[in-house]
């Protein structure tokens, strides 16, 4: 979770809230436990990969699965461009749109090949990175609090801001929550699933939202919403001229730490996908030597890799969010099936239906049709079967 969201998202969500940032925080943090919890559970009770594409089918049927691993792989696909992306452009930001996507691509194949050698070699490079961002993000955080000058005298309340403007700065923070789902979809690959993961889960969610929120108050003080609005790299606006290229240095790593999860994670829906039928079998072929499913995340590191050179960051960031959402929307409707402790699902799936159709009308319409076209090529696959629609 913790990666180019908390350098990248806050900006934007200000021009929609407004000081309202907090509310927009807030509120998308309720969803995001209401997911995690609901993930926790269903995680216990199904511990496979695939995440919600295995909740779905177990508790909704066939298409309610492939749904939302459609919704997830395409998600987070884009949601890979955009981390790429965001690592070209903090990197190199004179090299211009060629020479980023050059670099994009690059950072993706470097990973790629990483998580070829075995998940515990990619968790400890995550744990590495994961430390070097908290440390920047702290010291942020600390230099802002201490050597700042506040702007309280623009926090006016929520201007330019109502409902709708902060639902969708909750939608757009969501990206940043985004992740905790890593640990479900790496099921089978988790010592003791049944306990650590519902364990894990919300651990890492809290820990997230305590240094999301103190970011968020530093930079509304030492900026004030209008400023934070405006700036395309508000926290190295905020802290000291001295410390400014530590902050570009971290966020450029905080990206390739999220692109280092997001393949991980995909690659292994994209497995669970292949050995059920939905995508072509040689997807599910897992490399003996390793054990990770090598086909699979070699596909998914060159169609990010070929993505990144015509994908712009704000749309890609809008679209996946719209599709995770949809993912997350399906996870909570699998776990309202259980029949026991039904408010925190019920919770999730309105909040998830909500955020997703309150974000810019392009991610939704986009993502929409994307959405369509997986359910579409579910039902003639399921019709040249001769199978019915589940």
């Amino acid at each position: 979770m913790i990666g180019a969201g908390v350098f990248a998202a806050f900006a934007p969500a200000a021009r929609a809230a407004g000081s309202g940032l907090l509310v927009g925080l807030a509120l998308a943090a309720v969803v995001a436990y209401c997911n995690a919890t609901t993930s926790a559970r269903l995680a216990a009770r199904y511990p496979s990969s695939g995440g919600a594409y295995v909740y779905g089918r177990e508790r909704l049927g066939d298409f309610w699965g492939y749904l939302a691993g459609w919704g997830f792989v395409a998600g987070k696909t884009a949601s890979c461009a955009a981390m790429a992306l965001t690592v070209a452009a903090y990197t190199a930001p004179g090299l211009g749109r060629v020479g980023q996507s050059a670099i994009a691509a690059a950072a993706v194949l470097a990973l790629t090949a990483l998580n070829y050698r075995g998940v515990q070699r990619s968790a400890l490079a995550t744990r590495v990175i994961v430390t070097v961002s908290l440390l920047v993000l702290a010291g942020s955080v600390t230099a802002i609090f201490f050597a700042g000058e506040p702007a309280l005298a623009r926090l006016s309340p929520f201007p330019g801001a109502g409902p709708l403007g902060i639902l969708q700065a909750a939608g757009l923070l969501f990206f940043a929550f985004a992740g905790y789902a890593r640990i479900a979809t790496l099921g089978e690959e988790v010592r003791d699933p049944e306990r650590t993961i519902p364990r894990a889960i919300p651990i890492a969610l809290a820990l997230t939202l305590v240094v999301y929120a103190a970011v968020a108050i530093a930079l509304l003080l030492q900026l004030g919403p209008a400023a934070l609005g405006a700036a395309p790299d508000p926290l190295a606006l905020a802290v000291p001229s001295w410390l400014s290229p530590v902050v570009r240095a971290g966020a450029a790593l905080a990206a390739l730490g999220s692109l280092l999860a997001l393949v991980l994670g995909v690659s292994r829906t994209t497995f669970a996908m292949a050995r059920d039928g939905h995508l072509p079998k040689q997807l599910a072929a897992v490399n003996p030597r390793f054990g990770v499913p090598h086909h699979a995340e070699l596909v998914v590191g060159v169609v990010v890799a070929v993505l990144v050179a015509f994908t712009d960051l704000r749309g890609a960031i809008g679209f996946s969010s719209f599709a995770v959402l949809t993912y997350y929307a399906i996870a909570n409707a699998s776990a309202w099936t259980l029949r026991t402790g039904r408010l925190v699902p019920a919770v999730g799936l309105t909040g998830c239906v909500v955020l997703a159709f309150t974000l810019p009308l392009s991610s939704v319409i986009t993502g929409g049709a994307v959405l369509a076209v997986g359910a579409l090529a579910w039902l003639i696959r399921s019709r040249l079967r001769g199978g019915r629609p589940s």
